[in-house]
């Protein structure tokens, strides 16, 4: 059974950082391009960066540019972002995802959902 199960979620304050982890059974990631998205109460969910099967490549949302990192560990089937100076903002549930891919880079949700697997989410707020 493909799985995804993120993690490191949490309540941090404002300024504050958190680590989330995106850990895969059923399957091995080192083919898979691995997308973080976030869902906000009322809001659409939208793209918070994207990582390639190597690690190699990447990109961010440029609301998070410069404060979160993303990476990827395929000898443990886990990828993380790093999140810092966190703001009130970032408040959302946040997925990972991943597609097999042999290409550099893939970050448009409308591939993961059309081909992706998905976590259940892990719940970030920030608040003071």
């Amino acid at each position: 059974q493909l799985q995804l199960v993120e993690s490191g979620g949490g309540l941090v304050q404002p300024g504050g950082s958190l680590r989330l982890s995106c850990a895969a059974s059923g399957f091995t990631l080192d083919k898979n391009v691995i997308g973080w998205f976030r869902q906000a109460p009322g809001k659409e969910r939208e793209g918070v960066s994207c990582i390639s099967p190597t690690g190699g490549s990447a990109d961010y949302a440029d609301s998070v540019k410069g404060r979160f990192t993303v990476s990827r560990d395929n000898t443990k089937n886990t990828a993380f972002l790093q999140m810092n100076s966190l703001k009130p903002e970032d408040t959302a549930v946040y997925y990972c995802a991943a597609v097999t891919f042999t290409g550099q880079l893939v970050c448009a949700e409308r591939i993961y959902r059309a081909f992706g697997s998905w976590g259940q989410g892990t719940q970030v707020t920030v608040s003071s």
